[in-house]
């Protein structure tokens, strides 16, 4: 919606809810070299997770006195239920809004002078389809619709600035915060594995600057479907003490995961510690997994993909399983010793793709991981590369589509 005048008269953090400026014919730009000089409104589309930290993929900063636009909408997708579209403030102590997910719908937290609230709203956004948001201002009024819906209208949120502050400088990040994730009112998993499209941010006429913290921004892929995407080099790690603990009586130990796509040479996983990260892995090599104990014993299985993959760990054997298919590796008393002593200190991990130090040329992507019998959620990792995909994974290419983010 049009206001009839400057939007002067409105408070700083309303405007931040003014993101995204409907771009009428507006067809997207191819996406050039050079994307940290770029302004986000011409990116087809970008992707908006920068990692596991909640940092934003970029800042944005407006002049408040230049802003003359009441409405915003653009276009989202993602197979992530949890995370942050966009923050906004002029003051991140007490004058800030976010959008966000959360359990796949869409969530409101605001602080300022006026209002301290939280609330969710609308349909799932979460099935990896796009999905056209759209906020306005109507008086006094926020309104939230999403593909044509109305699905949230929150009263008495808007009012006359204070008038002893200057006007303020808005600062818009997408994908991420600009304050502690503690300082939000209620706790939420920032980083969203999540694209968007068809935006123009604010008035181009009213920016003053954009940074871009990451590399780079990236495109998103074409086409995609859920799981989680290891790119070639990245990798995550758990702590073992933050995942389901073996089986006491008879020690048991199980990891179950399913691969979509493989390809190239390297760790699928592996556990360890920082300095001897191998005591046991599993291998990409040759269209095979090759399962390795440190102490130098090895089997392999050929890689089959669909097919749920176990690795079970016993007394003095692992398992390795996958269909009909089962493999014995036989594990020496002094190293299975080693590895049971993995569980009991603070420095055992479960290593997901590559490991420190390793030049690997493998990618896969995980349809799930579960450690005995429960999945575990990427968000959590202890540390994770930034390219990690977490809730998504490239369909498989034909025609030489790319599938990079």
């Amino acid at each position: 919606m049009d206001c009839r005048g400057p939007l002067a008269t409105l408070p700083g953090w309303l405007l931040i809810l003014l993101l995204l400026l409907p771009p009428p014919g507006h067809q997207g730009l191819a996406l050039r070299q050079g994307l940290s000089t770029q302004r986000i409104q011409d990116l087809p589309s970008v992707h908006l997770s920068n990692g596991s930290g909640g940092e934003p993929v970029t800042v944005m900063t407006f002049n408040f006195t230049k802003i003359k636009k009441s409405s915003s909408s653009f276009e989202l997708r993602t197979w992530d239920p949890e995370g942050v579209i966009f923050y906004g403030d002029t003051n991140s102590k007490d004058d800030w809004f976010v959008l966000g997910l959360r359990d796949g719908r869409p969530e409101i937290q605001l602080h300022n002078h006026l209002a301290q609230l939280t609330v969710g709203a609308g349909p799932r956004l979460d099935d990896g389809t796009w999905h056209q948001v759209e906020v306005k201002i109507l008086e006094d009024s926020l309104l939230l619709t999403v593909d044509g819906e109305e699905v949230l209208r929150l009263r008495q949120v808007s009012g006359p600035p204070a008038t002893n502050k200057p006007q303020p400088i808005i600062r818009i990040a997408l994908g991420g915060l600009l304050f502690p994730i503690s300082n939000l009112r209620l706790p939420l998993v920032p980083a969203l594995d999540g694209c968007v499209r068809q935006g123009n941010w604010l008035d181009p006429q009213a920016q003053t600057s954009e940074s871009t913290p990451a590399s780079s921004l990236r495109s998103c892929a074409v086409q995609s479907q859920p799981g989680t995407f290891f790119p070639p080099g990245t990798r995550a790690e758990f702590s073992l003490q933050d995942i389901p603990q073996p089986h006491a009586e008879p020690w048991a130990f199980s990891l179950d995961l399913g691969l979509q796509l493989a390809a190239g040479s390297g760790h699928l996983l592996a556990l360890g510690t920082p300095e001897n990260p191998s005591w046991l892995s599993l291998y990409l090599q040759d269209q095979k997994m090759v399962l390795s104990s440190g102490s130098g014993l090895e089997l392999d299985l050929p890689l089959v993909l669909g097919l749920p993959l176990q690795l079970k760990l016993a007394v003095s054997r692992v398992i390795l399983t996958q269909g009909y298919k089962k493999e014995i590796l036989a594990l020496p008393a002094l190293h299975l010793g080693f590895l049971l002593n993995l569980w009991a200190q603070p420095q055992g991990f479960l290593f997901l793709g590559a490991l420190p130090g390793e030049a690997s040329s493998a990618s896969f992507c995980l349809d799930g991981l579960w450690a005995q019998g429960q999945k575990l959620d990427m968000d959590r990792a202890l540390r994770r590369s930034q390219d990690i995909w977490t809730h998504s994974c490239p369909q498989i290419p034909s025609n030489g589509t790319d599938t990079t983010h």
